[in-house]
């Protein structure tokens, strides 16, 4: 096997492996586990990103039907009293619904089941904090999600041309800032506008990590390909700048987004 047929493989395998990582470790990631009911093993799983324009309805099959429970929500970063949510069985189902937020609105909820004079909280530890957005277009998120994905891939295959023996950087380097530019700065800011209404939350208008890692990303490249075009000296630019394109890649995926301040609305 060739060596760039390798190297392709191995950029395919890392850049699955980051959005992977990147995607199970963001905030918008369910919540989920197992618990003990009786003899039985019960999985639940609670979302942490969910439409604006319909409830949320919580359903954790407990396959029995004496087991009740309870949800408890209230806006995050409030002083609300919490809402108590009465979960309903149908017939080993546990049903509840918790009503829409605006967009970027944010909540924070647990469910608690009683069973045999018993009670566990799901989630033992914190409550679970569930962000609202509008839905946007599949004629913009799949682009979007496409383009970025190419980015990175393009990205990381860019920077380990460094260890080809024929080098050739020139068609790799500009894809990569094409399919970047494409994703990260026009597909990005629409879905951004449709999910919350806003084109744009990173430096300087903000602090979504989303927004600002892609923007250190594109600076990076635009560096290596100026390196690439004014130096001679510029294969470890490259290099560089896959390498930190990898790194801000992988922080988690919607970290410090978009969050409505409920002190500027009414309740």
């Amino acid at each position: 096997m060739k060596r760039t047929t390798l190297l392709w493989i191995l950029a395919f395998v890392i850049t699955i492996a980051s959005a992977v990582y990147q995607r199970v470790t963001g905030p918008t990631y369910p919540v989920s586990g197992t618990i003990s009911i009786g003899d039985k093993q019960i999985k639940y799983k609670l979302e942490r990103s969910h439409s604006s324009n319909k409830n949320y309805r919580v359903e954790i099959n407990v396959d029995r039907p004496d087991v009740m429970g309870n949800i408890y929500w209230k806006r995050l970063k409030t002083n609300d009293d919490w809402q108590v949510v009465k979960m309903t069985n149908e017939n080993g189902l546990l049903v509840g619904e918790i009503p829409p937020q605006p967009p970027a609105g944010k909540i924070e909820y647990n469910v608690e089941l009683f069973f045999d004079n018993k009670s566990v909280l799901l989630p033992e530890d914190e409550p679970v904090v569930l962000r609202f957005k509008d839905d946007v277009p599949a004629y913009v998120l799949i682009p979007h999600i496409l383009f970025i994905f190419l980015a990175m891939l393009f990205s990381t295959r860019t920077g380990l041309e460094y260890f080809n023996k024929e080098k050739n950087y020139k068609n790799l380097l500009n894809l990569t800032l094409l399919f970047l530019v494409i994703g990260g700065f026009i597909f990005g800011p629409l879905v951004q506008y449709f999910a919350f209404g806003e084109w744009w939350t990173g430096f300087p208008f903000g602090f979504d990590l989303t927004d600002n890692k892609t923007l250190i990303a594109l600076i990076g490249w635009l560096f290596a390909f100026y390196k690439m075009k004014k130096s001679t000296d510029y294969e470890k630019w490259i290099l560089f700048a896959s390498i930190l394109m990898l790194i801000v890649f992988l922080i988690p995926h919607s970290l410090l987004g978009s969050e409505l301040d409920y002190s500027k609305v009414h309740k």
